[in-house]
């Protein structure tokens, strides 16, 4: 039996901490990719980052003996995960450019309402209950209060950005469903799982960049550097490593429920870093869908 297929239903604590530093380095992966984006054109690091790190996985997995490759049977799998995966970040990165970290980290990380939403029709041991459907009415109404405030930086058109990242989160949800519902269960381990989702994405990342971004200029100053390395190797190799890792051990609406802390986490350091105004309608929407994704995937009390 593959050592990866056994899911346990609880989250001992150093699973726990490790959650919430992948949320910090989360909350920090769209300040970078805003400051990133002010010199090189944002699809082509999308498309550089997938490269990158693939290729950083590939050498790890080299040097612990793991496999990278999917069977040949499962390759139609690895490419749907790619392709999901490279328009969530096509979406991510682009979608940056309209609007703001502290709004689009909240947007993006509506991820585990879409996820509980999904996993009600799709897997058949992740039902909605109350806490779930409060949760992701509460969640909305945070969405609604942060989609109608406007900061005085923001341009006309933050509405764009604010829709590209809230389908971006769509996105990732369904990802790690699709992961869940049609490969977790087969003799596959997180190495191959996440190689596919990098690797396949690589090719439409690449024809996004070439059709939108065809003549911009590329500036690669020391700070864009530090932050596609941050984006490439702590983000898209060590971080996903280690998530990837957890899907295939936990049920991931008790994953999903961390989450919450990335948007906190983004929206401090978009304002510590990039100086962006955060307003009171922000935090109220912050904290209404921090709630509801708490509700949304509350374990049940036993008994």
């Amino acid at each position: 039996m593959n050592r990866y297929q056994q899911t346990s239903q609880h989250i001992p604590l150093t699973g726990a901490l490790l959650l919430v530093l992948l949320c910090l380095v989360w909350g920090g992966n769209l300040v970078s990719i805003k400051v990133s984006n002010q010199s090189v054109p944002p699809l082509l690091t999308a498309a550089i980052r997938s490269c990158v790190a693939s290729f950083l996985l590939w050498i790890y997995a080299k040097v612990v003996r793991e496999q990278v490759f999917l069977p040949t049977e499962l390759v139609k799998h690895g490419v749907a995960i790619g392709l999901l995966f490279g328009a969530e970040f096509l979406l991510l990165y682009w979608g940056l450019n309209f609007t703001h970290a502290s709004r689009a980290v909240l947007f993006l990380y509506t991820h585990p309402l879409w996820t509980a939403l999904m996993a009600h029709f799709i897997l058949t041991d992740d039902r909605l209950n109350l806490n779930k459907i409060l949760g992701i009415c509460l969640a909305f109404l945070g969405l609604t209060l942060v989609f109608g405030s406007r900061a005085e930086a923001l341009g006309p058109v933050a509405w764009v950005g604010d829709l590209m990242e809230l389908v971006a989160g769509f996105l990732w949800a369904a990802t790690t469903i699709y992961i869940k519902r049609f490969i977790w269960n087969t003799p596959i381990t997180h190495f191959q799982t996440l190689f596919a989702q990098l690797f396949f994405s690589i090719p439409l990342l690449i024809l996004g960049s070439l059709g939108l971004e065809w003549g911009r200029q590329v500036s690669l100053d020391p700070l864009a550097v530090a932050a596609i390395f941050y984006q490439c190797v702590i983000v898209a190799f060590v971080s996903y490593l280690a998530w990837f890792r957890m899907i295939h051990l936990y049920p991931v609406s008790r994953l999903a429920a961390f989450t919450f802390l990335a948007p906190f986490f983004g929206v401090i350091l978009s304002g510590l870093l990039l100086h962006e105004a955060i307003t009171l309608f922000l935090w109220i929407g912050l904290g209404l869908v921090a709630a509801g994704i708490y509700l949304v995937n509350r374990p049940r009390a036993s008994g």
